[in-house]
């Protein structure tokens, strides 16, 4: 299956929140500068826990700041939604082929979305130094998209050398 080829529908953005979330968001938006973001992202998640837009927006903010284990903790966490909506195995080691081969042509969105999410898991622990779970993930990720439209090839050669400059 080409990753690339499919009608976007169902993008997480365009999804509605609950009253109140979008204005947090956007406030958080606007106070980044003055270090008072986070509250409002957290106001936010914790008005709707389960909301991509509020995964994201915290995943940004915290990834920005380079608080990597907060915007891991973010990313993992829209695994966890997306996951779901598209009948995916629990554990992304056990994903196959099949699973995406499988999923209804209306979902194509949230399987590209859930794909580029556990990549966004395998660089922020490239970056935290896991390299083993990093290359595990972006292995996954090429074994699953021969035509590398999620674009893991290249992070996984930047994993296989960095373990080889450690161990030198």
């Amino acid at each position: 299956m080409d990753l690339l080829d499919f009608e976007a529908q169902g993008l997480y953005f365009e999804q509605a929140d609950v009253a109140g979330v979008e204005e947090l968001i956007a406030t958080a938006a606007e106070n980044y500068a003055t270090g008072d973001a986070e509250l409002f992202l957290l106001k936010a998640y914790f008005l709707a826990p389960e909301s991509l837009n509020v995964l994201v927006a915290l995943n940004r903010f915290y990834y920005y700041q380079h608080r990597l284990e907060e915007a891991l903790s973010a990313t993992t966490k829209a695994l966890v939604v997306i996951r779901p909506t598209i009948a995916f195995p629990e554990d992304w080691r056990e994903l196959q082929l099949s699973h995406i081969n499988n999923a209804p042509a209306d979902s194509l969105t949230q399987v590209r979305m859930y794909l580029f999410t556990l990549k966004a898991v395998g660089f922020l622990n490239m970056r935290l130094e896991n390299l083993d779970l990093s290359q595990s993930v972006f292995e996954k990720l090429v074994e699953l998209d021969s035509k590398d439209r999620i674009g893991a090839q290249g992070l996984l050669e930047l994993v296989l050398k960095r373990k080889t400059d450690v161990a030198v």
